[in-house]
């Protein structure tokens, strides 16, 4: 769907994709480092052992995805309809509050009710897509994305050892530090970012009945491109939860791997992650095109997947982690073609629904995969194959691939198109910000926004249609 590009200038988007690198860097560090230490708090707020523990949090993890899976579309339609600004500084001032009840909830029933609040008010990343499709012309949205994923993988490299050396000086400090940094994004936010969706192109009123996720996701039936894309995001998400549910038991029982080794090793991922959305994304989808780039992320995730599986040494399922790294080459562009397709009203909606079929995903996903270890592992086993959950994992991305292959075919380029059209050299590195903006302005009509900085009026800004 073809639709105006917003044209904001230079400093002005520097600013602004900068404040949401931040606020997604903040949020995965808040995150992140309360991972190492919330088990422990379970286990003494439950009582009765590790066995016990590991039930409940199987439950908190359970509620907090269904939770996440109703609440991403209501904040990405209540973006749409009031803007992007108040719903990110409002998610970011429920999070701070959210971890100061965390630190301070002297039951389990407590904690348990602020995992849930935490889930309702947790999804700033949703908006934080919608803020940067706003913002960014559809060309140069896959480095965007791919930026944020940066942001993503620095916040999981930092978050959990920061967590690990703050829990062993009390279990509650991680809670109080991830508050401090979340009061921290908010202020930011408060005083730095700017709206990046005016008034006249927000939707005139908030409806539940497309707010709640099955609503939401009824966006994604309506366009060939956007179902199909929206099927291979949901299987990329759902084979992405092997190493949540699986890594750290299948390490210990295939390779001996302690606690040690294994938070060594989740550094490497996210550095090697981190690195590969933030730099090469941008390198190679001008150069390429987003649908090659897509295709090729998909085949490294499956090689990486199979070569995990199948090691049945510990160096070798090392060798798959920079393949598992180029797998997140092909997210940036399924979620900048998918932007495309929709009206810059309806981007809240879209990021929301994409948001649920992560949540989605992560309802069952974990017990799917815990069960298949457990079965590969078993005695009774007929096929005693303990990497069998990477091997599944690998098949659901190659029926993700084939997908996205047959859909791509109804999809336009833009990242190659524009350096088509124009004879633009294909950009030399990612940036969260576009340098050049010669060809938007020469392969896009003039929209209101382009005459509005003509009348020195800044567009980023909410502001009322002129006459």
């Amino acid at each position: 769907m073809d639709q105006p590009v917003t044209h904001v200038p230079e400093p002005r988007r520097r600013a602004a994709v900068a404040f949401v690198f931040v606020t997604v860097l903040l949020d995965m560090l808040a995150f992140g480092i309360v991972i190492p230490t919330l088990p422990h708090l379970i286990e003494k707020l439950a009582g009765g052992g590790i066995a016990e523990a590991a039930s409940w949090v199987g439950i908190f993890s359970t509620v907090f995805a269904v939770v996440q899976f109703i609440f991403s579309p209501v904040q990405g339609a209540l973006s749409d309809r009031f803007g992007r600004r108040p719903v990110i500084l409002i998610s970011n001032l429920g999070l701070a509050l959210d971890f100061v009840v965390l630190a301070l909830a002297p039951t389990l029933w407590l904690l348990f009710a602020g995992r849930i609040v935490l889930g309702m008010t947790a999804a700033s990343f949703t908006t934080a897509n919608a803020y940067i499709a706003d913002v960014t012309p559809k060309e140069k949205r896959a480095a965007a994305f791919g930026m944020l994923g940066g942001a993503f993988g620095l916040g999981f490299i930092m978050g959990p050892g920061l967590g690990g050396v703050l829990g062993e000086i009390s279990l509650r400090l991680p809670f109080w530090v991830a508050a401090g940094l979340a009061a921290c994004n908010f202020l930011y936010g408060f005083f730095v970012l700017p709206e990046s969706l005016p008034k006249e192109r927000r939707t005139p009123r908030f409806e539940l009945r497309s707010a709640h996720p099955l609503g939401a996701l009824k966006l994604l039936r309506r366009d060939p491109v956007l179902l199909g894309l929206g099927v291979v995001m949901f299987l990329v998400y759902l084979a992405h939860y092997v190493l949540q549910t699986t890594f750290v038991l299948y390490a210990d029982y295939r390779y001996g791997w302690g606690t040690r080794a294994v938070g060594l090793v989740l550094m490497l991922v996210g550095a090697c992650d981190g690195s590969v959305q933030a730099f090469l994304t941008g390198r190679l989808t001008p150069r390429f095109g987003e649908r090659r780039v897509l295709v090729a992320g998909m085949l490294c995730g499956i090689g990486a997947f199979l070569l995990m599986g199948l090691a049945d040494v510990g160096w070798v399922f090392l060798l798959g982690i920079p393949l598992m790294a180029l797998w997140g080459l092909s997210g940036p562009p399924i979620q900048a073609i998918m932007t495309h397709q929709v009206d810059p009203t309806e981007q809240g909606r879209l990021q929301g629904a994409i948001t649920s079929l992560g949540s989605f995903a992560g309802i069952f996903g974990p017990t799917l995969f815990a069960q298949i270890f457990s079965f590969s592992i078993s005695p009774s086993s007929p096929l005693h194959l303990p990497g069998l959950a990477f091997v599944v994992a690998a098949v659901l991305l190659v029926i993700g691939t084939v997908i996205a292959a047959r859909t791509m075919r109804h999809a336009t380029d833009l990242s190659t198109q524009t350096a088509t059209q124009t004879g633009a050299q294909p950009a030399a590195c990612a940036a969260p910000v576009p340098h050049d903006l010669s060809p938007v302005a020469a392969t896009h009509p003039v929209d209101p926004d382009a005459e509005a900085i003509d009348a020195g009026i800044d567009p980023i800004r909410p502001s009322e249609p002129s006459s």
